[in-house]
């Protein structure tokens, strides 16, 4: 038997002869100590497709799948590294830790072929195993797919549905991004109008800036407390991170609308505004104060119990600096903190969340523009506008995400023409993203050490339902997880061709899994938006 094509690709793989393993009515799970998950989560999902019980087993007379943890193996390959051993006789899974061993079971998963991904059994289906060897281990420990909640809401079913997409992939790091100018997705018991008054908007642009046409419906929603519980209950038991993000001084007119004192009240009447209803950047912004300050501990006080994540994400991007410059409030502020300008009162901003996380055991995270004006002593990048901000974080110490919109802003054109439902940014295919390198030549070895991994971003400004998100994130997240996870080649070295060969077997698996990605021959019917304009236009540069 030949193995099957597996994504991403694992460091070693052998064939060790043409015999198999046949999974059947008594095939057991002989769970060792400490692989309780990961035996509950592979009977479910491998009988629910099989309809087989796989009872627990010892395991002694074979016909049986064999979980364990080695802390040798962990010590070799890393807490996230496994082993997958078929033979004739049964099947040996091994994780260096926890993580290892899930990411072993998803191994063989795709071994068993496409129509293990489905919630019921087929007739008259073998389930049968190529007798192979397997050792693998990630490059990255950060493996992130940003899920843009704020722009349009996606209901919690649709959050839980991507954990498993991410786990299929072996990708450990959701990153929510749950408040901005357009939407405030989170509950905040001690701030209730956040989500009463911030959640909902009146109207939505259909397309980007350029479109003229609108969707007069309200859209709108939020996750309660429980709900993102949930989310993280679920995402840990797939050794996935949630990390949430809660964007300031920026991408701030929902929370503004809720409590309009949180703005610049002496330069905009912010008793007017409402949920912004349009995309791009919207100019209000959080007024410099000790009581919002204190408003935003209290925010994030909340978070820090709903999220056990390290990593905090408070944006920073994006930040219009008009109302600050006419604002006496705040040129006042900016003299009484002895600042040089508003970027130093940007970063105020951050140092002050930095100081405040790293007194709660948590680290702050935010987009490159956090270098603007004094990089904050313990923040961590993502670097998202181009490779220019990792690299001068990286070389200045800092610990760096690498996302550039130019390469994994997933939002972006598959391929060029009017085809594409509201195209938007540069043309990125899925050769452009299995080409991305994460570590810029120019760090140092030392430097390159800082790059703790590498995100695809989905901002859903143009995405109105799971079915949009789908089509813009596959198949490019495939070879994005690839990226992430394996050790590949130089660029120019990679190997797209057997990629693609793969791939070919792997769209069977995402049809299984009900992923209505992009097909490689273009859009179906049903997946263009005629007339809907995206951007850029008439020559625009490629601006989201």
């Amino acid at each position: 038997m030949t193995v099957p094509a597996l994504i991403p690709a694992p460091r070693h793989t052998a064939a060790l002869s043409d015999s198999h393993f046949v999974l059947g009515r008594g095939t057991t799970l002989a769970a060792g100590p400490g692989t309780d998950g990961t035996e509950r989560w592979l009977r479910t999902e491998l009988g629910a497709a099989t309809g087989l019980p796989l009872p627990p087993g010892r395991g002694e007379h074979g016909d049986v799948i064999r979980l364990a943890l080695d802390t040798a193996l962990g010590r070799e390959l890393g807490e996230e590294g496994y082993r997958v051993g078929v033979t004739p006789h049964g099947v040996e899974l091994t994780g260096g830790g926890p993580a290892g061993l899930f990411w072993a079971a998803q191994t063989l998963r795709q071994l068993f072929g496409p129509e293990i991904y489905r919630r019921a059994p087929l007739p008259g289906r073998i389930w049968r195993l190529p007798a192979v060897e397997i050792e693998d281990a990630p490059r990255f420990g950060w493996r992130g797919l940003l899920l843009d909640v704020s722009r349009h809401f996606l209901p919690k079913d649709a959050v839980l549905r991507y954990l498993d997409l991410l786990a299929a992939h072996k990708l450990n790091v959701l990153h929510l991004h749950l408040t901005d100018d357009q939407g405030w997705r989170v509950e905040i018991k001690r701030y209730p109008k956040l989500t009463e008054d911030g959640s909902w908007r009146t109207r939505s642009r259909m397309g980007h800036r350029a479109s003229p046409y609108w969707d007069e419906r309200r859209h709108g929603g939020y996750y309660t407390q429980d709900d993102l519980r949930e989310i993280v209950a679920y995402a840990a038991e797939r050794h996935i991170t949630v990390v949430p993000e809660i964007d300031i001084p920026g991408h701030s007119q929902a929370a503004i609308t809720a409590y309009p004192w949180l703005g610049n009240t002496d330069v905009v009447d912010t008793e007017a505004l409402s949920v912004w209803t349009d995309w791009g950047v919207a100019e209000n912004i959080l007024a410099p104060t000790e009581e919002v300050l204190r408003f935003y501990e209290g925010v994030f006080e909340e978070v820090l119990e709903i999220f056990p994540s390290e990593f905090v994400h408070v944006g920073g991007d994006e930040v219009p600096k008009d109302q600050w410059k006419a604002s006496p409030a705040a040129q006042a502020r900016i003299k009484q903190l002895g600042l040089k300008d508003e970027d130093e009162l940007q970063s105020w901003f951050i140092r002050h969340f930095d100081r405040w996380l790293a007194g709660r055991g948590r680290r702050l995270v935010g987009w490159d523009e956090i270098l603007e004006g004094g990089l904050a002593e313990g923040a961590t990048v993502s670097s998202w506008r181009g490779y220019a901000g990792g690299i001068a974080a990286a070389q200045s110490g800092h610990d760096v995400v690498m996302c550039p919109e130019q390469q994994v802003y997933l939002d972006h054109r598959q391929a060029p023409g009017d085809q594409e439902p509201s195209p938007i940014g540069y043309v990125r295919t899925l050769r452009d993203v299995y080409r991305f390198e994460p570590v810029p030549p120019q760090l140092t070895e030392d430097e390159a050490r800082h790059v703790l991994g590498t995100q695809a971003n989905v901002w859903t400004e143009t995405m109105e339902d799971r079915r949009r998100v789908d089509y813009q994130a596959f198949p490019r997240l495939a070879a994005f997880a690839e990226v992430a996870w394996s050790r590949l080649p130089a660029p120019d070295e990679r190997d797209f061709a057997g990629f693609e060969q793969r791939m070919s077997a792997h769209y069977a698996r995402l049809d299984a899994l009900g992923v209505e990605y992009r097909p490689p021959a273009g859009p179906r019917p049903w997946q263009q938006r005629p007339g809907i304009l995206g951007r850029p236009i008439d020559g625009e540069p490629p601006n989201v």
